[in-house]
């Protein structure tokens, strides 16, 4: 009898188990960077370990944010504000668009039904009703939009502390970094104005072609594609390059308000009240820190742009603006992606001189973010040198007097001094088998279907992440993330070691890294001809 009891509540509990999995696995599986933190989530839980949270702890998340702010901001050397140079007339934007049902329906279909607490109904429910509310909510954002004005309701946001890795002492405020929750009412207006305002600077071509931080048909991987393919054609040349990657101290979180609404009007043109829906949008907002079931009391954002939100990354990148330019005046190649920023330069190390632009650039790059209230983070600034033959020894980069890195992590991807990228190849597989063996730990749990979604969340995103970049490789590289892959396809498909793995791959649909890479890169080429890539990719 026991033991027939407790057969029976073995085989509950393992239904159950696999029935949330599968449930939490289909209901993210359009979304993979979602698919990826939830399943992770479960299979590697991460305890926080506060145990004695309360109003007390709330405040002092709230206190510690706002004091890490206020302390880059107090280190930023002053330096004389720039001129802001006048913007031409045919670049004026002075009204929004009367915003349509079909807009409204077509932006709440994009956003994610995310949960905040600060919604009074949840947007799951707004999303499925919005053909009854759809009519009101747009008579209500045409108001906002022709008065110029942001409710401060929809100004409120909720922050929620995460620890930034799950190996981290969770008593140390500094170990957590906020995560920004808006009303879905507040990020469905955004998408509407984000929408008008893109069309702007694409009509008046006001973007940064070398910014590919929160741009469509931008990503990581063009970014790298192009820096890679400028860095390989100066060692062809015989050209040695220095790559400088800058880190900026929490740069969304100093943005200054004043700095960027002058730059808004002048820069990108917008008037009357399109500008005063802005400087509504930016001013007069506020933050409460949640953890479980407390919260802080409200605090004023004096400064910064709402990270979590539709708005926030292309006002950034508007903010940065002005830098471009100024780097591009030292004939010193760059590139952005939001916050990160690089720059790169062929030399002749013979020259004695060489070097001189990069100098001067850097120097002015750190005049620049002082004059607009961001912080350089010089303990984090790394310098590499790619060079066509071995160097006997590195040069000396003057009043920098760097220490170049063997290799740096560029957005996730690895480079190394002889681009071989082997430290990149080692860290894949070595991510990757151990994600296979937490896979491994939840596979009785999940259906087939379900367990091949988590295996291309995991690994399949891992070996195919910026895998351009690894054309003309060495066969024998690709063969380690070979047999990553071949050890995700046995795990999915039962099959021994000792089988043959093509059959394998070939009933799985799953094409061989090596043809994976070539294929990416052809996508590349396709996409760049076909005017569906970055500029900076279809000029090569």
């Amino acid at each position: 009898m026991f033991r027939d009891s407790l057969s029976t509540y073995q085989r509950a509990v393992k239904e159950a188990k696999g029935q949330y999995l599968s449930n939490l696995i289909n209901s993210n599986s359009h979304r993979p960077g979602i698919l990826f933190s939830t399943i992770n989530s479960v299979i590697n839980p991460v305890s926080v370990g506060m145990n004695d949270v309360s109003e007390r702890t709330c405040s002092a998340f709230k206190q510690y944010f706002l004091d890490k702010v206020l302390s880059v901001r107090q280190a930023i050397t002053q330096v004389p504000a720039a001129v802001i140079p006048s913007q031409a007339a045919q670049c004026v934007l002075e009204n929004f668009e009367t915003v349509t049902l079909m807009d409204l329906k077509r932006a709440v279909h994009e956003l994610k039904a995310t949960i905040c607490p600060l919604d009074a109904v949840p947007a799951r429910i707004m999303k499925e009703a919005i053909d009854i509310v759809g009519p009101c909510l747009v008579s209500f954002i045409n108001s906002c939009l022709s008065l110029g004005t942001v409710p401060t309701a929809l100004k409120h946001a909720i922050v929620r502390p995460l620890l930034k890795k799950h190996n981290l002492d969770p008593s140390i405020l500094s170990n957590f970094c906020p995560i920004s929750h808006l009303p879905f009412l507040s990020k469905l207006m955004e998408k509407l104005v984000v929408s008008q305002l893109q069309s702007h600077l694409q009509l008046h071509a006001i973007a940064d072609k070398f910014q590919s931080g929160f741009r469509s048909r931008h990503s990581t991987e063009s970014t790298l594609l192009r820096v890679h393919n400028d860095i390989l054609g100066a060692l062809d040349s015989k050209s040695s390059v220095v790559l400088v990657l800058l880190d900026l101290t929490a740069a969304f979180d100093t943005v200054d308000h004043a700095v960027l609404i002058s730059r808004l009007q002048h820069i990108v043109g917008l008037q009357g009240m399109v500008l005063r829906w802005f400087s509504s949008y930016l001013t007069n907002r506020t933050f409460s820190v949640m953890f479980n079931d407390f919260s802080s009391s409200p605090a004023p954002l004096s400064s910064g742009v709402p990270q979590g939100s539709n708005l926030g990354p292309i006002l950034f990148s508007l903010y940065m603006l002005p830098l471009g330019q100024l780097i591009s005046n030292y004939n010193v190649r760059f590139h952005l992606y939001a916050d990160d920023l690089q720059i790169y330069l062929p030399v002749v190390l013979s020259n004695s001189s060489a070097l001189d632009p990069l100098h001067n650039c850097i120097r002015n790059i750190r005049q620049w973010v002082s004059q607009n209230f961001l912080h350089l983070n010089e303990g984090k600034t790394e310098y590499i040198l790619f060079t066509p033959d071995s160097p006997n020894s590195s040069p000396s980069l003057g009043p920098l007097t760097p220490q170049f890195a063997p290799a740096v992590r560029n957005l996730g991807v690895i480079f190394d001094s002889g681009m071989i990228f082997g430290k990149q190849i080692s860290a894949v597989v070595k991510a990757s088998f151990y994600q296979l063996r937490l896979l491994s730990k939840v596979k009785p749990f999940l259906s087939r279907a379900d367990l091949e979604k988590a295996v291309h969340a995991f690994i399949s995103s891992r070996l195919d992440y910026c895998n351009a970049l690894y054309t003309g490789l060495n066969q024998s590289l690709l063969n380690r993330l070979q047999l990553v892959q071949n050890a995700a396809g046995r795990l999915l498909s039962n099959t021994s070691k000792r089988s043959h793995i093509s059959p394998v791959l070939r009933s799985l649909h799953w094409l061989p890294v090596r043809f994976r890479v070539e294929f990416k890169i052809l996508m590349f080429v396709f996409k760049a001809i076909n005017g569906l890539a970055p500029v900076y990719l279809a000029e090569l």
